[in-house]
């Protein structure tokens, strides 16, 4: 079990030396935070509402198709980008700032 947490804590160490990472949140079945970057009040809030749209997700993409499942959720807005890895046991949440890239502009050759 020792393993296993230190495990854990170097991939959370290591996803947190990427650029714009804001914080992680790990779920157990029940919405519950267990494990969490973030302070409490925001990682509760976080885990309930990530845990519904997981559910709700899952049943929709099982609607569709019964022997499929969600496997990964993106959503992203202007302040923030939340990736969600659900599995049978837990939910992977990671917050983090969008990558904004710069538009690709192209030079128009006269002739």
């Amino acid at each position: 079990m020792a393993g296993a947490a230190s495990e854990v804590e170097e991939t959370m160490k290591r996803l947190g030396s990427h650029p714009g990472f804001m914080g992680y949140l790990i779920v157990n079945a029940d919405g519950i935070p267990i494990r969490s970057s973030l302070d409490h009040a925001e990682a509760v809030q976080y885990a309930g509402l990530l845990s519904m749209l997981c559910q709700k997700s899952r049943s929709a993409v099982r609607e569709l198709d019964p022997s499929n499942d969600v496997t990964f959720l993106r959503l992203r807005s202007h302040k923030h980008e939340i990736l969600v890895a659900p599995d049978k046991d837990y939910i992977l949440m990671v917050i983090q700032a969008p990558q904004v890239k710069a538009p690709i502009v192209k030079e128009v050759k006269k002739d």
